[in-house]
């Protein structure tokens, strides 16, 4: 991935840089890919996610019923 810097601008073009790889996802499958993991962990970990995002979402629900503000 290449960014150009402007008018000797380094800052704004780390800014750039930083923005490219997030939305690229780049570091996100490096550091998921940098160790190994078995399948089935891989899936507790996701199961264990969506039980967490349920119980928010039920707690949401719980203190704002009818979805008014």
């Amino acid at each position: 991935m290449k960014v150009k810097v402007k008018n000797g601008n380094v800052e704004q073009a780390l800014r750039l840089f930083k923005r490219k790889i997030t939305e690229s996802n780049i570091l996100f499958d490096y550091r998921e890919k940098q160790y190994h993991e078995k399948k089935a962990t891989r899936r507790q970990k996701k199961k264990a996610a969506a039980v967490v995002r349920e119980r928010k979402r039920q707690d949401n629900e719980a203190k704002n019923p009818f979805g008014l503000n």
